[in-house]
């Protein structure tokens, strides 16, 4: 008789990190925007309530974003009617045009997007940094005026598939310009999973000393490399709460060829578990609400935890 794989790790808490961590679901928009079989609206419907019902604190619902562009995406707004609390599911806009139809929609928190290189900000948003980082300014302005909460995501920190490297000065430059437009988070993307212990840490630090706190970050790493965790602990340890994953482990970019699967909920919510660090979310539960969405996609999940569970 096999033996019942162990479904909740051992607690060894470690001097220094964190008591407690915020995890930011974005599977919903960040994992499916890159699928191309069509997933039916009640079906993401049901995967947003599940993983909010799962104790989530922040569930990213849809993206506001031309259906031309993310066909996955384009039922937006009957996603987000659908929707209680819905100050706790964000949805992304990339313009001004978007947070019109947010707002039809019923939003009230939301996330603008820029890129930290040149290249993918052309590739992505059809226009220079710069000129998306004006386009931003002008929808957080506006997503403020309205008593919206704002977020802003910044992509390609660690690392462009077209550009190499990326200057850490660079991307806190395009942060701080984000805080100050009113944005009340930051989420750092590593795009391309190229990040390591080392960069992360010189990327928090330049924030720093850019008057950027880690009150105000939020790490969202791709595992294209094995980092992603290994990221996420040299983050707490610098005293970052907050992470976004994608239940399963779906997503990447469709954007970035070289992009793969994001950081697997479930994986985090395995290593912070085991480190005593308190997130209020039933692991179970995301497991369960995964595992359809990876059914209805037809493959498995990528996640290993799901795998070792499943």
């Amino acid at each position: 008789m096999s033996s019942a794989p162990q479904r909740t790790p051992s607690v060894f808490p470690v001097a220094g990190l964190p008591d407690r961590v915020d995890v930011y679901e974005v599977g919903a928009r960040d994992g499916l925007q890159a699928e191309e079989a069509l997933v039916p609206t009640t079906e993401k419907i049901a995967f947003v309530r599940a993983l909010r019902a799962s104790g989530l604190p922040m569930v990213e619902a849809t993206s506001f974003v031309s259906p031309r562009w993310v066909p996955q995406l384009a039922d937006a707004a009957e996603v987000m009617a659908a929707l209680d609390d819905r100050d706790r599911h964000p949805v992304l806009v990339p313009n001004m045009r978007g947070l019109e139809r947010a707002c039809a929609a019923g939003a009230r928190a939301i996330a603008v997007f820029v890129s930290a290189t040149e290249t993918f900000s052309r590739r992505n948003l059809a226009m220079g940094r710069e000129a998306a980082l004006d386009a931003a300014r002008e929808v957080v302005g506006a997503a403020r005026a309205e008593g919206l909460v704002v977020r802003g995501y910044v992509s390609m920190c660690f690392g462009d598939p077209w550009e190499g490297p990326v200057d850490v000065a660079a991307v806190s430059g395009v942060s701080q310009a984000l805080v100050d437009a009113g944005c009340g988070q930051v989420s750092l993307g590593d795009t391309i999973g190229v990040g390591t212990v080392g960069h992360v840490r010189e990327l928090i630090d330049a924030h720093a000393r850019a008057g950027i706190g880690t009150d105000l970050l939020a790490m969202h790493f791709h595992d294209t490399y094995g980092q992603a965790l290994a990221n996420v602990h040299a983050s707490l340890q610098a005293g970052v709460t907050c992470f976004d994953a994608s239940a399963a482990g779906i997503g990447g970019c469709p954007f970035a060829g070289s992009a793969t699967g994001n950081l697997a909920t479930e994986d985090l919510l395995w290593m912070l578990h085991g480190l005593g660090i308190e997130t209020g979310v039933d692991l179970d539960a995301v497991l369960a609400a995964g595992a359809r969405m990876t059914g209805l996609l037809g493959r498995p999940a990528p996640s290993r935890v799901a795998q070792a569970l499943g």
